[in-house]
This record gives structure tokens, sequence and C-alpha cells, in this order.
């Protein structure tokens, strides 16, 4: 589809070394454009950068920034606009999740009686506060222009409540269980989401937010078969079906989608 092509769009990809975020840079490399490859350690993004121009043709470049940083974003801004000359979209792909590192004590710890604030805290910041400077400090530029689509990456459990029996062993027994951080930050990335795109609206800056179901990543066999029996489509998604998607929110073929919620689940919300 022509209209979902990117040529000369100017993407910022939060996050980008991650799973998802090489995904979103690919695909957005794919659709024809510059791609600005950014998360916090530089000089792995500037590999990425170099790798991904090879490997597609596109014009990339890799910035290192801190998302919950103000000063960090600002000088981050101020090297796109310096390279490039504008931005048109910002991907907030970036997020922190719950990360026990196989603590024998995780199961105890990951129960919401027990859970430590600091972990909350922290993700709050990366997840909610990290969106909301980023929107503040990279968007603005799309508001002075009068141009952009930012895309908010949330999560089917900013929609619903986590199912604890997904990470049950077969022997009933269970590590870990899925605290309330994730839920409660990208529920809160949905809600800011629409307060965005109402606000800016009439600037002609879109504001979406991608929710993703769970991704395939070689998690225990017994959670993929856990996860894959509680979603329609009987398995997890792949990293690019994600990507595709956020490529369709950045393009043209979404121009009279602002403030919603396209849900990418394999079904999992619709029972």
């Amino acid at each position: 589809m022509a209209e979902a092509e990117l040529k000369d769009k100017v993407v910022v990809v939060t996050g980008a070394l991650g799973l998802l975020g090489r995904a979103h840079c690919a695909a957005m490399a794919q659709a024809g454009a510059t791609v600005v490859v950014t998360d916090l350690n530089g000089p792995a993004c500037e590999t990425a950068a170099h790798e991904l121009s090879k490997a597609t043709g596109c014009r990339s470049s890799g910035l290192g920034a801190d998302i919950t940083d103000a000063s960090s974003l600002k000088k981050l801004r101020d090297s796109i606009l310096d390279s490039h000359g504008r931005i048109d979209v910002l991907l907030n792909n970036a997020a922190w999740n719950d990360v026990f590192g196989g603590n024998a004590d995780a199961a105890e710890l990951s129960k919401f009686e027990n859970y430590p604030l600091e972990m909350f805290e922290r993700a709050m910041k990366v997840n909610v506060t990290g969106m909301f400077l980023a929107c503040q400090i990279l968007g603005a530029e799309m508001a002075k222009r009068k141009s952009g689509s930012i895309i908010n990456v949330g999560s089917t459990y900013g929609l619903v409540g986590p199912d604890q029996s997904i990470y049950r062993k077969p022997d009933g027994s269970q590590d870990f269980y899925k605290s309330p951080t994730y839920p409660a930050s990208k529920g809160a990335v949905a809600g800011f989401t629409r307060f965005l795109a109402t606000y800016w609206g009439h600037l002609g800056v879109r504001v979406n937010c991608l929710c993703p179901g769970g991704v395939f990543q070689d998690q225990d066999e017994y959670f993929v078969q856990n996860y894959a029996a509680k979603t329609p489509l009987g398995r997890m998604a792949k990293p690019e079906e994600i990507a595709k998607a956020a490529v369709f929110l950045a393009s043209d073929a979404s121009s009279y989608m602002t403030g919603s919620n396209l849900v990418v689940d394999g079904g999992w919300t619709a029972w």
C-alpha cells in the first residue's frame, strides 16, 4: 500500500535495542523511513544504526539518550534536528518490566503484598514519565510544524488484568507472579495517549497507542503453551507482526486515526 510508505519521514524509535525496538526499526526502514535508533547505550545505537543502513539501504543514525532525563532528551532533539532537520514520527517503545534475575525469592517478591516500592517507582519513571518527557520534548517539534505521528506502546495488560495461571509450571509451582507495575503503567500510557490526541489534534499531530499481546522470545515451553491456550489464534506474536502495525500508525494509511488504541494480540482480549 503506497500510503503505508514512509519515504522521506524521520522516525525516532526509543528503546530501539530491545526485541521489539529492533523489529520496529527494521520495519520503519523497510518502509523507506530515515530511522533514529535511540536507547541508553550510545555506541550500541550507532552500531545498530550502521547495521540497519547496511541491511536496508535507509539513512539511519544511532544516538544514546535517557528518556527519564529531560536534558538528555533535549540533546537528542537538537542532534536529530541538526542531522535531519525535523521529526515526523515518535515511537515511544522504551519500557521497563520486572527483572528478578533468577532471584530465589522472586516468587515472594513478585507478589503484590511484598512487591518493592522502588521497583514500582522505577517502572513508572520509565514507562510513564519517560513517555511524557519524550512527547513533551520531541513531540513539541511536530506541534510546531503542525504535522506528525506519535505512537505510544501500551500492552494488553493495560486493558485487562494479568492471568497469573499462565506463569504456573506443569507441577503447579510458580516462580514468578506478574506484578502491578506493568498493568498500572501501561494503563497510564493509554490514558495519556487520549489526552495528547485531543490536546494536539488541532495542530495536525496524531497520537495513538499500539497495544501488543505477548511476543515470543524463547520463553519456557510451558509458558508458551499456557499463553497459546488463552489466545484465539493459538500462539504468541512475532516481533515483526507488532512492527507492521507500528508502520501503519506512522504512515498516512492511518491519517484519520488519533486517540485510538490499536490492539494486536491474536485475540487475547476478545474473550
